[in-house]
């Protein structure tokens, strides 16, 4: 037994905050409502994601949550919006700053910039930092808006080795945006040790580890409440700079990516063994 899980998140708008929840059925497109939705920019076609901070930092101050008529936008005054609203998409390249459309289904050849993590960390993320323009969606299936795989995994252990490290002794779960949080007893940066293993969660869920998760900016960077937290990155930087896949060179990882070989339905509090 690898251990057990821990905490169920799903992020139905793509870069906003999500939502815990303690059980869901699991695809090929993994937790139901995950990334089912994204904004896109009207003028260049690209989804917007908080990879880039400098343009969709404040993304992390709107928070999503599935209801019976469809998804619900907390807006950073405590005021909602719907998904089906006709003026959503007003409302939000308001806040934005940029002329936005909300919608479930990528554009052909879907893109999205990513900062370069290193330069976020040394002139920080409110700066002109450099971009990279890649499509979405490596591993994942088509049609939907996940940067590389449909579930990103993380361990108690290591959100436990960050906060030793950390110098306020601190490792907020959200920051990482994991689906699957996993209680595991294994010290350190247990992930590593899966990329090529499958795991099966309760009696159906079977998943294959990929990839290690190659961290972005994005931890480092205001959610919510939350204030901004350079420490995030910087001690993954410093202690865990490891190869994610074979042809990249070592990056600050946490976490770990996997494709679903077998679906099914996960709950809060069931075992993780190797299957």
């Amino acid at each position: 037994m690898l251990g057990t899980v821990t905490m169920l998140r799903r992020y139905p708008v793509k870069s906003m905050l999500g939502e815990d929840v303690p059980a869901s059925d699991v695809t090929s497109g993994g937790l139901t409502h995950d990334r089912a939705l994204a904004l896109v920019h009207q003028e260049t076609g690209k989804v917007a994601s908080a990879k880039n901070p400098r343009l969709w930092r404040g993304m992390l101050k709107l928070a999503a949550t599935v209801a019976d008529s469809g998804v619900q936008i907390t807006l950073p005054d405590g005021g909602t919006i719907w998904s089906t609203d006709p003026g959503i998409d007003t409302v939000l390249s308001e806040l934005l700053g940029q002329p936005v459309v909300l919608t479930g289904t990528p554009p052909p050849g879907a893109m999205l910039d990513r900062a370069e993590p290193e330069e976020a960390l040394r002139r920080g993320v409110t700066a002109r930092v450099p971009v990279e323009t890649g499509t979405l969606a490596a591993g994942s299936p088509d049609g939907t808006f996940f940067d590389f795989a449909p579930i990103h995994l993380l361990t108690t252990s290591a959100l436990d080795r960050i906060a030793g490290l950390h110098p306020r002794r601190t490792a907020e779960t959200e920051r990482y945006r994991p689906n699957i949080v996993i209680r595991t007893n294994v010290p350190g940066f247990a992930e590593n040790g899966w990329v090529g293993h499958d795991l099966r969660i309760g009696s159906e869920l079977t998943l294959r580890v990929i990839a290690l998760t190659p961290r972005c900016a994005i931890p480092t960077l205001e959610h919510g409440d939350l204030p901004r937290d350079s420490a995030a990155l910087r001690v993954l930087a410093d202690h865990n700079r490891v190869i994610p896949l074979e042809h990249l060179a070592p990056q600050p990882c946490a976490g770990a990516y996997a494709q679903v070989l077998h679906p099914g339905r996960i709950n809060v509090g069931d075992v993780v063994r190797l299957a």
